[in-house]
């Protein structure tokens, strides 16, 4: 993953289309009998810690990692990811 920025200018109307970003906290590998014992309040834990990296997805490409964070001021506790890698995404296409 690279660090540096790039300025990105629009030169198609393309450049407009909203993605969606999907952000992987952890994965959870329970047993199928631990799943069907799920209910409110059931605690599953998984591979990850509060403090490490979350990895940020385009379908199934990896395009960054960061942590997360919450809104500062926002009083609902909103969720953000401060970026600490970006992936090339200009390479490889």
């Amino acid at each position: 993953m690279a660090d540096d920025t790039q300025d990105v200018t629009p030169a198609s109307p393309f450049t407009q289309v909203p993605i969606e970003i999907t952000i992987s906290v952890g994965m959870a590998r329970p047993t199928v009998r631990e799943l069907l014992r799920l209910k409110n309040d059931s605690i599953l834990p998984l591979d990850k810690k509060v403090d490490d990296p979350v990895e940020l997805y385009v379908g199934d490409k990896l395009i960054a990692r960061g942590e997360l964070e919450e809104i500062e001021g926002d009083p609902s506790g909103q969720l953000a990811v401060r970026l600490t890698e970006v992936a090339d995404l200009t390479s490889g296409l």
